[in-house]
């Protein structure tokens, strides 16, 4: 069953082109990933510090495959310093 994984995140003033850097990044290496069908990338029109990724992959394993990632986990390191707090993730499967 497909499922789709929204990421909120609020990022700290004047680290906005760095989070898009990562981000765009971290969509990049995803799409390479088994399982990924599609992502975006939003941001709040009324705070332009935060931003919600929306991805849709094949099943929650997939999921669970690219979370653990290597390369997905330095890059959201990365992000995690430029954050004002923590990342909220919730996961919604298709009914």
């Amino acid at each position: 069953m497909a499922i789709r994984v929204l990421i909120e995140r609020t990022v700290e003033t004047g680290q906005e082109a760095r989070v898009q850097q990562i981000l765009t990044e971290l969509r990049s290496r995803a799409m390479q990933v088994r399982g990924y069908i599609s992502g975006e990338t939003l941001r709040d029109i009324n705070n332009p510090h935060r931003y919600m990724v929306i991805s849709t992959w094949n099943s929650l394993e997939d999921w669970k495959n690219w979370e653990g990632n290597a390369d997905r986990k330095r890059l959201r390191d990365e992000l995690n310093r430029v954050l004002r707090s923590t990342d909220e993730t919730t996961i919604y499967g298709h009914i």
